[in-house]
């Protein structure tokens, strides 16, 4: 691997000073995610929750079962379907080869120029990784796409009440949701994708709805159900996910999500800044700044 230097100022970290650093900040190894919110989620997803499919149409032979074995074989959760209390775990071998898995796809879109979408459910942990992929694809020559700006709905608010969300884009085209408090909120919600990729669907020649659209993204990176609908929708997807969402995990199982990292996605950003380094250089990409 290049000793390159990121944008942050360290230098591109080796595949074991990496590996240290993720299970240090509990990013891998042991983290802090309960195994009975993991089993919840788990079930929850079998049971055809819409809420924990991320807009996958996943078959419905999943069992609460089954999902644990794939989340061990694809997250490296703790085996033992009687560990039913107390924390979980993260392979962070299994969190390395994926990263350089993404790094690879993410090389491949700058090497061709691709359309590319970026967005997160994660606005306050994630942002600043995203945004650097987003710098350096653009810098290599990718248009990063940033369509139904503005999109707006309602979520429920709880107490019958609901607020709006509305998909804004932080620079240089990560899509996320404001609220009407103009703050970013966390989101496991797949309409906002869904829309973007609707208003890009309405660039088909002459509105024929069976012809291609003039612009269609060719890579999504993203997390959530950001990333679910863009699985769902046919496009080559590489992403994020803890060991409570296993919706990507079982959509890269069946095919339909290229790439999941998985991760502990809710510790400090500056943590995330060593795995940008690593993505970018396993991609080839310099980073901006």
């Amino acid at each position: 691997m290049n000793q390159t230097t990121p944008a942050s100022g360290g230098a591109v970290p080796t595949r074991d000073e990496l590996r240290a650093h993720l299970v240090r900040t509990m990013i891998a190894g042991d983290v802090a995610t309960p195994r009975q919110n993991n089993l919840l989620h788990y079930r929850r997803m079998a049971n055809g929750n819409p809420y924990y499919q991320f807009g996958l149409e996943l078959k419905p032979s999943w069992s609460e079962r089954s999902v644990l074995e794939m989340m061990v074989e694809r997250c490296g959760v703790h085996p033992d379907p009687m560990h039913l209390y107390g924390d979980d775990t993260i392979d962070p071998e299994i969190t390395l080869d994926t990263l350089e898995a993404m790094g690879e796809r993410i090389g491949l879109a700058a090497r061709r120029k691709e359309r590319v979408v970026v967005a997160t459910g994660h606005p306050s942990t994630l942002t600043p990784l995203y945004q650097a992929v987003a710098r350096a694809l653009r810098e290599a020559g990718c248009r990063v796409l940033t369509p139904a700006a503005g999109w707006t709905y309602e979520v429920d608010a709880g107490y019958g009440g609901s607020e709006l969300r509305r998909i804004v884009y932080g620079a240089p085209g990560v899509a996320m949701l404001e609220g009407e408090d103009l703050r970013t909120h966390h989101t496991h919600d797949s309409r906002p994708m869904e829309a973007m990729l609707r208003e890009l669907a309405d660039t088909g020649s002459e509105g024929n709805a069976e012809a291609k659209p003039d612009i269609w993204p060719d890579l999504a990176i993203a997390d959530h159900g950001w990333a679910g609908a863009a699985g769902q929708a046919g496009i080559d997807t590489v992403g994020f996910a803890d060991c409570n969402d296993p919706a990507l995990f079982a959509g890269a199982a069946e095919g339909k999500i290229d790439v999941v990292v998985p991760l502990d996605d809710g510790v400090s950003a500056h943590h995330y800044t060593p795995l940008t380094a690593y993505i970018l250089d396993r991609a080839g990409l310099r980073p901006s700044g």
